[in-house]
Protein backbone atom coordinates (compact mmCIF):
# COMPACT_ATOMS: atom_id res chain seq x y z
CA UNK A 1 0.00 0.00 0.00
CA UNK A 2 2.94 2.32 0.77
CA UNK A 3 4.07 1.31 -2.51
CA UNK A 4 0.95 2.47 -4.35
CA UNK A 5 1.20 5.36 -2.52
CA UNK A 6 4.34 6.30 -3.48
CA UNK A 7 4.25 5.77 -6.64
CA UNK A 8 0.65 8.00 -7.15
CA UNK A 9 2.52 10.58 -5.83
CA UNK A 10 5.37 10.23 -8.52
CA UNK A 11 2.97 9.76 -11.05
CA UNK A 12 1.85 13.38 -10.41
CA UNK A 13 4.91 14.65 -10.10
CA UNK A 14 5.76 13.60 -13.33
CA UNK A 15 2.36 15.05 -15.12
CA UNK A 16 3.38 18.17 -13.60
CA UNK A 17 6.62 18.25 -15.02
CA UNK A 18 5.24 17.15 -18.16
CA UNK A 19 6.62 13.84 -18.32
CA UNK A 20 4.73 10.24 -19.15
CA UNK A 21 2.83 9.32 -16.16
CA UNK A 22 3.40 6.10 -16.58
CA UNK A 23 7.30 6.24 -17.27
CA UNK A 24 8.11 7.77 -14.21
CA UNK A 25 5.43 5.31 -12.46
CA UNK A 26 7.33 2.33 -14.06
CA UNK A 27 10.56 3.88 -13.73
CA UNK A 28 10.61 3.71 -9.82
CA UNK A 29 8.53 0.07 -9.82
CA UNK A 30 11.51 -1.51 -11.77
CA UNK A 31 13.76 0.43 -9.32
CA UNK A 32 11.81 -0.73 -6.40
CA UNK A 33 11.79 -4.56 -7.58
CA UNK A 34 14.72 -4.98 -8.36
CA UNK A 35 16.47 -4.27 -5.34
CA UNK A 36 14.21 -7.16 -3.73
CA UNK A 37 15.89 -9.81 -2.89
CA UNK A 38 12.80 -11.72 -3.17
CA UNK A 39 11.21 -12.84 -6.53
CA UNK A 40 8.44 -10.80 -7.33
CA UNK A 41 5.51 -10.93 -9.80
CA UNK A 42 2.92 -7.84 -10.44
CA UNK A 43 -0.43 -9.65 -11.97
CA UNK A 44 -3.64 -7.54 -13.38
CA UNK A 45 -7.56 -7.68 -12.59
CA UNK A 46 -7.24 -10.71 -15.33
CA UNK A 47 -4.80 -12.66 -13.95
CA UNK A 48 -1.69 -11.61 -16.83
CA UNK A 49 1.48 -10.51 -15.77
CA UNK A 50 1.98 -6.83 -15.75
CA UNK A 51 5.24 -6.17 -14.51
CA UNK A 52 8.16 -8.57 -12.46
CA UNK A 53 11.80 -8.23 -11.20
CA UNK A 54 14.87 -10.07 -12.77
CA UNK A 55 15.21 -12.36 -9.28
CA UNK A 56 11.73 -14.24 -10.01
CA UNK A 57 13.44 -15.42 -13.02
CA UNK A 58 16.30 -17.12 -11.05
CA UNK A 59 13.73 -18.29 -8.26
CA UNK A 60 11.36 -20.05 -10.57
CA UNK A 61 13.76 -21.14 -13.25
CA UNK A 62 12.40 -19.25 -15.77
CA UNK A 63 13.71 -17.62 -19.25
CA UNK A 64 12.53 -14.16 -20.04
CA UNK A 65 10.35 -15.51 -22.60
CA UNK A 66 8.33 -18.36 -20.29
CA UNK A 67 7.33 -14.58 -18.05
CA UNK A 68 7.01 -11.57 -20.80
CA UNK A 69 4.61 -9.05 -19.84
CA UNK A 70 1.08 -9.93 -20.82
CA UNK A 71 2.05 -13.77 -19.68
CA UNK A 72 -1.24 -15.62 -17.85
CA UNK A 73 -1.35 -16.86 -14.38
CA UNK A 74 -2.98 -20.64 -16.17
CA UNK A 75 0.05 -20.70 -18.67
CA UNK A 76 2.66 -20.34 -15.84
CA UNK A 77 1.09 -22.71 -13.77
CA UNK A 78 0.89 -24.89 -17.05
CA UNK A 79 4.50 -24.43 -17.73
CA UNK A 80 5.72 -25.01 -13.98
CA UNK A 81 3.64 -28.65 -13.52
CA UNK A 82 5.01 -29.88 -17.23
CA UNK A 83 8.55 -29.65 -15.21
CA UNK A 84 7.76 -31.40 -12.45
CA UNK A 85 7.15 -28.62 -10.02
CA UNK A 86 4.93 -29.12 -7.29
CA UNK A 87 1.84 -26.53 -5.46
CA UNK A 88 0.71 -27.43 -2.24
CA UNK A 89 -2.49 -25.50 -3.39
CA UNK A 90 -4.82 -27.37 -6.33
CA UNK A 91 -5.26 -24.38 -9.02
CA UNK A 92 -9.20 -24.45 -8.06
CA UNK A 93 -8.27 -23.60 -4.56
CA UNK A 94 -5.61 -20.90 -6.00
CA UNK A 95 -8.15 -19.51 -8.09
CA UNK A 96 -10.63 -19.76 -4.96
CA UNK A 97 -8.24 -17.95 -2.63
CA UNK A 98 -7.65 -15.06 -4.94
CA UNK A 99 -11.48 -14.54 -5.88
CA UNK A 100 -11.62 -14.27 -1.75
CA UNK A 101 -9.37 -10.85 -1.81
CA UNK A 102 -7.45 -11.82 1.01
CA UNK A 103 -3.64 -12.54 1.60
CA UNK A 104 -2.46 -16.21 1.82
CA UNK A 105 0.66 -18.28 0.98
CA UNK A 106 1.33 -21.56 -0.89
CA UNK A 107 4.28 -23.29 -1.10
CA UNK A 108 6.03 -24.60 -4.25
CA UNK A 109 8.95 -27.76 -4.47
CA UNK A 110 10.68 -26.55 -7.55
CA UNK A 111 11.45 -30.33 -9.76
CA UNK A 112 15.32 -29.19 -8.89
CA UNK A 113 14.99 -29.89 -5.26
CA UNK A 114 14.32 -26.06 -4.18
CA UNK A 115 11.38 -25.03 -1.90
CA UNK A 116 9.62 -21.77 -2.48
CA UNK A 117 7.22 -20.03 -0.73
CA UNK A 118 4.38 -17.60 -2.17
CA UNK A 119 3.55 -14.82 -0.67
CA UNK A 120 0.33 -13.59 -2.26
CA UNK A 121 -1.68 -10.10 -1.47
CA UNK A 122 -4.85 -8.28 -3.39
CA UNK A 123 -3.95 -5.07 -5.09
CA UNK A 124 -6.68 -2.29 -4.99
CA UNK A 125 -6.83 -2.28 -8.97
CA UNK A 126 -8.59 -5.86 -8.25
CA UNK A 127 -4.92 -7.34 -8.88
CA UNK A 128 -2.27 -9.17 -7.22
CA UNK A 129 0.97 -9.00 -6.07
CA UNK A 130 3.25 -12.21 -5.43
CA UNK A 131 6.33 -12.41 -3.60
CA UNK A 132 8.55 -15.50 -3.85
CA UNK A 133 11.01 -16.40 -1.58
CA UNK A 134 13.62 -19.42 -1.69
CA UNK A 135 12.99 -21.18 2.17
CA UNK A 136 14.93 -24.79 1.23
CA UNK A 137 17.98 -23.80 3.77
CA UNK A 138 15.76 -22.44 5.79
CA UNK A 139 13.81 -25.74 6.13
CA UNK A 140 16.77 -28.02 6.02
CA UNK A 141 17.74 -26.21 9.19
CA UNK A 142 14.84 -26.57 10.71
CA UNK A 143 14.98 -30.54 10.08
CA UNK A 144 18.63 -30.30 10.89
CA UNK A 145 17.61 -28.40 14.25
CA UNK A 146 14.74 -31.29 14.68
CA UNK A 147 17.03 -34.40 14.42
CA UNK A 148 19.12 -32.47 16.98
CA UNK A 149 16.45 -32.36 19.48
CA UNK A 150 15.73 -35.84 18.99
CA UNK A 151 18.91 -36.66 19.28
CA UNK A 152 19.20 -34.59 22.89
CA UNK A 153 15.62 -36.07 24.26
CA UNK A 154 17.28 -39.67 23.47
CA UNK A 155 20.49 -38.91 24.70
CA UNK A 156 18.41 -37.12 28.05
CA UNK A 157 16.45 -40.44 28.20
CA UNK A 158 19.12 -42.56 28.45
CA UNK A 159 21.08 -40.27 31.18
CA UNK A 160 17.68 -40.95 33.19
CA UNK A 161 17.43 -44.78 32.34
CA UNK A 162 21.33 -45.01 34.37
CA UNK A 163 20.17 -42.33 36.74
CA UNK A 164 17.21 -44.58 37.79
CA UNK A 165 19.43 -47.30 38.68
CA UNK A 166 21.18 -45.59 41.57
CA UNK A 167 19.68 -46.61 44.62
CA UNK A 168 19.76 -43.26 45.52
CA UNK A 169 17.59 -41.73 42.98
CA UNK A 170 15.16 -44.98 43.05
CA UNK A 171 14.02 -42.60 46.19
CA UNK A 172 13.77 -39.69 44.27
CA UNK A 173 12.01 -41.35 41.17
CA UNK A 174 9.37 -43.08 43.66
CA UNK A 175 8.71 -39.55 44.92
CA UNK A 176 8.14 -38.00 41.87
CA UNK A 177 6.01 -41.19 40.65
CA UNK A 178 3.52 -40.48 43.53
CA UNK A 179 3.29 -36.53 42.51
CA UNK A 180 2.58 -37.56 38.64
CA UNK A 181 0.37 -39.33 40.00
CA UNK A 182 -1.66 -36.96 41.58
CA UNK A 183 -0.35 -34.45 38.95
CA UNK A 184 -1.77 -35.93 36.35
CA UNK A 185 -5.38 -36.31 38.00
CA UNK A 186 -5.69 -32.53 38.08
CA UNK A 187 -9.26 -31.20 36.13
CA UNK A 188 -7.96 -27.44 37.43
CA UNK A 189 -4.84 -25.32 37.66
CA UNK A 190 -6.46 -24.66 41.45
CA UNK A 191 -6.16 -28.35 42.55
CA UNK A 192 -2.70 -28.89 41.27
CA UNK A 193 -1.09 -26.06 42.55
CA UNK A 194 -2.95 -27.52 45.87
CA UNK A 195 -1.17 -30.64 44.91
CA UNK A 196 2.35 -29.10 44.55
CA UNK A 197 1.99 -27.36 47.99
CA UNK A 198 1.53 -30.46 49.42
CA UNK A 199 4.35 -32.59 48.22
CA UNK A 200 6.77 -30.19 48.20
CA UNK A 201 6.24 -29.63 51.69
CA UNK A 202 6.93 -33.47 52.12
CA UNK A 203 9.33 -33.77 49.83
CA UNK A 204 11.67 -31.31 51.18
CA UNK A 205 11.07 -31.09 54.45
CA UNK A 206 13.90 -28.61 54.93
CA UNK A 207 13.14 -26.07 52.51
CA UNK A 208 10.00 -23.26 51.80
CA UNK A 209 9.02 -22.78 48.32
CA UNK A 210 6.78 -20.58 46.00
CA UNK A 211 5.18 -21.28 42.54
CA UNK A 212 4.30 -18.12 40.66
CA UNK A 213 2.37 -17.94 37.24
CA UNK A 214 2.91 -15.35 34.50
CA UNK A 215 -0.41 -12.72 34.41
CA UNK A 216 -2.19 -13.11 31.27
CA UNK A 217 -0.48 -9.30 30.83
CA UNK A 218 2.91 -11.34 30.81
CA UNK A 219 4.29 -8.22 32.74
CA UNK A 220 4.74 -9.56 36.08
CA UNK A 221 4.53 -12.90 37.57
CA UNK A 222 1.76 -13.91 40.54
CA UNK A 223 2.13 -16.08 43.10
CA UNK A 224 0.39 -18.79 42.33
CA UNK A 225 1.48 -21.32 45.69
CA UNK A 226 3.41 -21.57 48.26
CA UNK A 227 4.70 -23.52 51.31
CA UNK A 228 6.52 -22.53 54.90
CA UNK A 229 6.10 -18.84 53.84
CA UNK A 230 4.09 -16.52 56.43
CA UNK A 231 3.32 -13.88 54.03
CA UNK A 232 2.39 -14.01 50.37
CA UNK A 233 4.95 -12.99 48.17
CA UNK A 234 3.87 -9.52 46.20
CA UNK A 235 3.98 -9.58 42.48
CA UNK A 236 7.56 -9.00 40.67
CA UNK A 237 8.22 -8.42 37.01
CA UNK A 238 10.37 -10.83 35.03
CA UNK A 239 13.86 -9.14 34.91
CA UNK A 240 13.81 -9.30 38.85
CA UNK A 241 14.84 -13.00 38.61
CA UNK A 242 18.07 -14.18 36.98
CA UNK A 243 17.07 -17.57 36.04
CA UNK A 244 13.98 -16.04 33.61
CA UNK A 245 16.85 -13.67 32.28
CA UNK A 246 19.14 -16.04 32.06
CA UNK A 247 16.78 -18.47 30.69
CA UNK A 248 17.72 -21.14 32.97
CA UNK A 249 18.01 -22.95 36.00
CA UNK A 250 19.88 -20.49 38.78
CA UNK A 251 21.29 -21.52 42.16
CA UNK A 252 22.58 -19.12 44.75
CA UNK A 253 25.21 -20.00 47.49
CA UNK A 254 26.95 -17.69 49.88
CA UNK A 255 29.73 -20.54 49.45
CA UNK A 256 29.84 -19.41 45.44
CA UNK A 257 30.18 -16.48 43.36
CA UNK A 258 26.61 -15.78 42.65
CA UNK A 259 23.96 -12.58 43.08
CA UNK A 260 20.71 -12.85 44.77
CA UNK A 261 17.54 -12.22 42.85
CA UNK A 262 15.74 -8.42 43.63
CA UNK A 263 12.67 -10.76 44.14
CA UNK A 264 14.38 -12.50 46.89
CA UNK A 265 15.56 -9.43 48.26
CA UNK A 266 11.84 -7.94 48.34
CA UNK A 267 10.73 -11.19 50.40
CA UNK A 268 13.60 -10.72 52.68
CA UNK A 269 13.01 -7.11 53.45
CA UNK A 270 15.18 -5.70 56.41
CA UNK A 271 16.51 -9.46 57.06
CA UNK A 272 19.50 -11.47 55.47
CA UNK A 273 18.87 -12.94 53.07
CA UNK A 274 18.80 -17.04 52.39
CA UNK A 275 21.89 -18.70 52.01
CA UNK A 276 21.07 -21.28 49.58
CA UNK A 277 18.07 -20.93 47.13
CA UNK A 278 17.14 -22.08 43.49
CA UNK A 279 15.16 -20.47 40.87
CA UNK A 280 13.66 -22.93 38.73
CA UNK A 281 12.09 -21.57 35.21
CA UNK A 282 8.69 -23.69 34.32
CA UNK A 283 8.52 -24.70 30.59
CA UNK A 284 4.99 -25.38 29.13
CA UNK A 285 5.28 -26.20 25.08
CA UNK A 286 8.76 -24.38 24.74
CA UNK A 287 6.76 -21.23 26.36
CA UNK A 288 7.98 -20.20 29.78
CA UNK A 289 4.90 -19.94 31.81
CA UNK A 290 6.21 -18.90 35.63
CA UNK A 291 8.62 -19.84 38.07
CA UNK A 292 10.09 -22.22 40.88
CA UNK A 293 11.79 -20.14 43.90
CA UNK A 294 12.87 -23.19 46.49
CA UNK A 295 14.57 -21.62 49.35
CA UNK A 296 17.19 -24.40 51.49
CA UNK A 297 17.26 -24.12 55.08
CA UNK A 298 20.15 -24.47 56.86
CA UNK A 299 20.92 -28.24 58.64
CA UNK A 300 17.50 -29.82 57.50
CA UNK A 301 18.48 -32.19 54.60
CA UNK A 302 15.49 -34.77 53.51
CA UNK A 303 17.03 -38.33 54.17
CA UNK A 304 14.98 -39.09 50.98
CA UNK A 305 16.70 -36.49 48.62
CA UNK A 306 20.14 -36.95 47.23
CA UNK A 307 20.94 -33.06 45.61
CA UNK A 308 18.20 -31.18 46.72
CA UNK A 309 19.07 -28.41 43.97
CA UNK A 310 19.39 -31.67 41.24
CA UNK A 311 15.71 -32.80 42.25
CA UNK A 312 14.19 -29.13 42.30
CA UNK A 313 15.39 -28.90 39.32
CA UNK A 314 13.17 -32.36 38.05
CA UNK A 315 10.46 -31.56 40.13
CA UNK A 316 10.07 -28.18 37.69
CA UNK A 317 10.38 -30.33 34.92
CA UNK A 318 7.68 -32.52 36.20
CA UNK A 319 5.28 -29.45 37.20
CA UNK A 320 5.84 -27.84 33.93
CA UNK A 321 4.64 -30.79 31.91
CA UNK A 322 1.23 -30.95 34.67
CA UNK A 323 0.80 -27.76 34.04
CA UNK A 324 1.10 -28.03 30.28
CA UNK A 325 -1.16 -30.76 30.32
CA UNK A 326 -4.08 -28.70 32.18
CA UNK A 327 -3.67 -26.40 29.83
CA UNK A 328 -4.20 -28.59 26.68
CA UNK A 329 -6.95 -30.25 28.20
CA UNK A 330 -8.21 -26.36 28.66
CA UNK A 331 -7.81 -25.42 25.52
CA UNK A 332 -8.53 -28.68 23.43
CA UNK A 333 -12.03 -28.52 25.92
CA UNK A 334 -12.73 -25.07 24.48
CA UNK A 335 -12.04 -25.59 20.99
CA UNK A 336 -14.63 -28.47 21.32
CA UNK A 337 -17.00 -26.07 23.31
CA UNK A 338 -16.47 -22.72 22.47
CA UNK A 339 -17.20 -20.70 18.81
CA UNK A 340 -13.57 -19.40 17.38
CA UNK A 341 -15.36 -15.97 16.39
CA UNK A 342 -17.17 -14.68 19.44
CA UNK A 343 -15.63 -17.34 22.25
CA UNK A 344 -18.78 -18.62 22.82
CA UNK A 345 -20.34 -21.57 23.76
CA UNK A 346 -20.86 -23.53 20.33
CA UNK A 347 -24.47 -25.40 19.32
CA UNK A 348 -22.83 -28.87 20.89
CA UNK A 349 -22.40 -27.01 24.27
CA UNK A 350 -25.99 -25.18 23.92
CA UNK A 351 -27.38 -28.69 23.47
CA UNK A 352 -25.98 -29.80 26.46
CA UNK A 353 -26.04 -27.47 28.60
CA UNK A 354 -29.93 -27.53 28.25
CA UNK A 355 -30.61 -30.94 28.89
CA UNK A 356 -28.45 -30.57 32.06
CA UNK A 357 -30.58 -27.29 33.38
CA UNK A 358 -33.23 -28.82 32.49
CA UNK A 359 -32.57 -32.04 35.04
CA UNK A 360 -31.26 -29.68 37.40
CA UNK A 361 -35.03 -27.28 36.64
CA UNK A 362 -37.36 -31.14 36.82
CA UNK A 363 -35.49 -31.61 40.54
CA UNK A 364 -36.49 -28.24 41.98
CA UNK A 365 -39.67 -28.39 40.37
CA UNK A 366 -38.96 -24.63 38.85
CA UNK A 367 -38.83 -22.98 35.70
CA UNK A 368 -35.82 -21.69 33.11
CA UNK A 369 -35.70 -20.03 30.10
CA UNK A 370 -34.63 -19.92 26.39
CA UNK A 371 -33.80 -16.71 24.43
CA UNK A 372 -33.50 -17.29 20.70
CA UNK A 373 -31.77 -14.42 19.70
CA UNK A 374 -31.14 -13.28 15.50
CA UNK A 375 -29.51 -10.22 14.04
CA UNK A 376 -32.27 -8.39 12.00
CA UNK A 377 -31.30 -7.97 8.40
CA UNK A 378 -27.32 -9.59 8.87
CA UNK A 379 -27.20 -11.05 5.44
CA UNK A 380 -27.83 -7.57 4.25
CA UNK A 381 -25.17 -6.29 6.20
CA UNK A 382 -22.63 -8.22 4.87
CA UNK A 383 -23.58 -7.83 1.72
CA UNK A 384 -22.93 -4.07 1.70
CA UNK A 385 -20.20 -3.93 4.56
CA UNK A 386 -18.22 -6.88 4.08
CA UNK A 387 -17.87 -10.14 6.09
CA UNK A 388 -14.91 -8.75 7.96
CA UNK A 389 -17.25 -6.24 9.43
CA UNK A 390 -19.93 -8.54 9.77
CA UNK A 391 -17.76 -10.01 11.91
CA UNK A 392 -16.95 -7.13 14.00
CA UNK A 393 -20.74 -6.56 14.86
CA UNK A 394 -21.39 -10.47 15.94
CA UNK A 395 -18.55 -10.29 18.33
CA UNK A 396 -20.14 -6.81 19.54
CA UNK A 397 -22.97 -8.44 19.68
CA UNK A 398 -21.36 -11.18 21.72
CA UNK A 399 -19.75 -9.60 24.17
CA UNK A 400 -23.66 -8.12 25.25
CA UNK A 401 -24.74 -11.00 25.63
CA UNK A 402 -21.67 -12.26 28.47
CA UNK A 403 -22.43 -8.86 29.98
CA UNK A 404 -25.90 -9.81 30.50
CA UNK A 405 -26.39 -9.62 34.35
CA UNK A 406 -28.18 -12.69 35.20
CA UNK A 407 -27.04 -15.45 37.06
CA UNK A 408 -25.83 -18.29 35.22
CA UNK A 409 -26.43 -17.67 32.49
CA UNK A 410 -25.30 -19.63 29.26
CA UNK A 411 -24.64 -17.67 25.87
CA UNK A 412 -24.18 -19.64 22.92
CA UNK A 413 -23.82 -19.18 19.08
CA UNK A 414 -26.16 -21.40 17.56
CA UNK A 415 -25.00 -20.51 14.07
CA UNK A 416 -24.30 -17.56 11.83
CA UNK A 417 -26.08 -14.51 13.17
CA UNK A 418 -28.01 -16.93 15.28
CA UNK A 419 -27.68 -16.96 18.75
CA UNK A 420 -29.34 -18.33 22.26
CA UNK A 421 -29.28 -17.68 25.36
CA UNK A 422 -30.46 -20.15 28.68
CA UNK A 423 -31.78 -18.31 32.05
CA UNK A 424 -31.73 -20.55 34.24
CA UNK A 425 -34.32 -19.92 37.34
CA UNK A 426 -35.97 -17.72 34.96
CA UNK A 427 -39.78 -17.35 34.63
CA UNK A 428 -41.91 -15.42 31.72
CA UNK A 429 -41.06 -11.75 33.43
CA UNK A 430 -37.46 -12.26 34.47
CA UNK A 431 -36.61 -13.96 31.09
CA UNK A 432 -38.88 -10.61 29.25
CA UNK A 433 -37.20 -8.13 31.43
CA UNK A 434 -33.35 -9.56 30.15
CA UNK A 435 -34.41 -10.03 26.73
CA UNK A 436 -35.43 -6.39 26.75
CA UNK A 437 -32.62 -5.14 28.46
CA UNK A 438 -30.13 -7.31 26.03
CA UNK A 439 -32.16 -6.06 22.78
CA UNK A 440 -32.03 -2.21 23.85
CA UNK A 441 -28.03 -2.96 24.76
CA UNK A 442 -27.30 -4.25 21.20
CA UNK A 443 -29.58 -1.08 19.91
CA UNK A 444 -27.19 1.27 21.34
CA UNK A 445 -23.61 0.09 20.53
CA UNK A 446 -21.83 1.70 18.13
CA UNK A 447 -19.89 -0.63 16.35
CA UNK A 448 -16.39 0.75 15.06
CA UNK A 449 -14.39 -0.79 11.88
CA UNK A 450 -11.39 0.23 10.11
CA UNK A 451 -11.65 3.59 12.03
CA UNK A 452 -15.36 4.74 11.37
CA UNK A 453 -18.55 3.85 13.27
CA UNK A 454 -21.07 1.05 11.07
CA UNK A 455 -24.67 1.41 11.24
CA UNK A 456 -26.81 0.37 14.15
CA UNK A 457 -27.21 -2.95 14.60
CA UNK A 458 -30.83 -4.74 15.91
CA UNK A 459 -32.23 -8.08 16.93
CA UNK A 460 -34.83 -9.77 17.33
CA UNK A 461 -35.83 -12.24 20.02
CA UNK A 462 -37.98 -15.26 20.49
CA UNK A 463 -38.67 -16.36 24.57
CA UNK A 464 -39.62 -19.88 25.47
CA UNK A 465 -39.76 -21.19 29.52
CA UNK A 466 -39.74 -24.13 30.85
CA UNK A 467 -42.18 -26.03 31.59
CA UNK A 468 -44.76 -23.65 29.78
CA UNK A 469 -43.71 -23.80 26.65
CA UNK A 470 -42.47 -27.37 26.32
CA UNK A 471 -40.58 -30.33 28.88
CA UNK A 472 -37.88 -31.31 26.73
CA UNK A 473 -35.18 -29.23 24.57
CA UNK A 474 -36.85 -29.74 20.87
CA UNK A 475 -40.71 -28.31 21.89
CA UNK A 476 -38.52 -25.26 23.57
CA UNK A 477 -36.37 -24.58 20.85
CA UNK A 478 -39.28 -24.78 18.80
CA UNK A 479 -41.65 -22.90 20.46
CA UNK A 480 -38.42 -20.11 20.90
CA UNK A 481 -37.96 -20.19 17.00
CA UNK A 482 -41.85 -19.49 16.44
CA UNK A 483 -41.68 -16.46 19.13
CA UNK A 484 -38.58 -15.60 17.29
CA UNK A 485 -40.41 -15.60 13.57
CA UNK A 486 -43.15 -13.49 15.22
CA UNK A 487 -41.12 -10.73 16.11
CA UNK A 488 -39.38 -10.29 12.68
CA UNK A 489 -43.12 -10.17 11.38
CA UNK A 490 -44.06 -7.80 14.23
CA UNK A 491 -41.04 -4.94 12.29
CA UNK A 492 -37.99 -7.37 14.32
CA UNK A 493 -36.10 -5.06 16.63
CA UNK A 494 -38.08 -6.29 19.68
CA UNK A 495 -39.14 -9.73 21.17
CA UNK A 496 -41.57 -11.83 21.78
CA UNK A 497 -42.98 -14.73 23.94
CA UNK A 498 -44.23 -18.17 22.64
CA UNK A 499 -47.68 -18.72 22.73
CA UNK A 500 -48.76 -21.07 25.56
CA UNK A 501 -50.72 -21.45 28.40
CA UNK A 502 -50.51 -19.83 32.26
CA UNK A 503 -47.18 -20.26 33.79
CA UNK A 504 -47.43 -23.11 35.16
CA UNK A 505 -45.92 -23.02 38.77
CA UNK A 506 -45.59 -25.70 41.65
CA UNK A 507 -46.89 -26.29 45.11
Amino acid sequence: MLQERSITQDKRSGDEQGQPAHKVEDGLLSQVLDTLEQGVIVWSSEGACITHNARVLDLLKLKPAQLCLGATLDALLSECEDRGDHFDMSRPDLHSALADRKPFQLEIRLGCGRVLSAQVRPTRDAGHITAFTDVTDTRNAVFALEDAKAEAARAEQTANEVLEHERGRKREVSLLAKMDEWLQSCKSLDELYEIVTAFMHRILPGSRGQLFIYSNSRDVLEQACAWQFDVKQENFTPDSCWALRRGRTYTFSNDALGFVCDHVKETHRGEAAPEKFTCVPIVAHGDTVGLMHIEFLPGSESIDVVDPVAFTKRCGEHISMAIANVKLRDELRDQSTRDPLTGLYNRRYFLDAMRRIMTQTVARQGNFALLSIDADKFKNYNDEHGHDAGDVVLEAIAEKMCSLDVDGAVACRVGGEEFSILLPFADRSRATESAEELRHSIEEMRVKYIGGPLPKVTVSIGISVYPTHGTDPQELIKQADIALYAAKDAGRNNSQVADGASMITFD
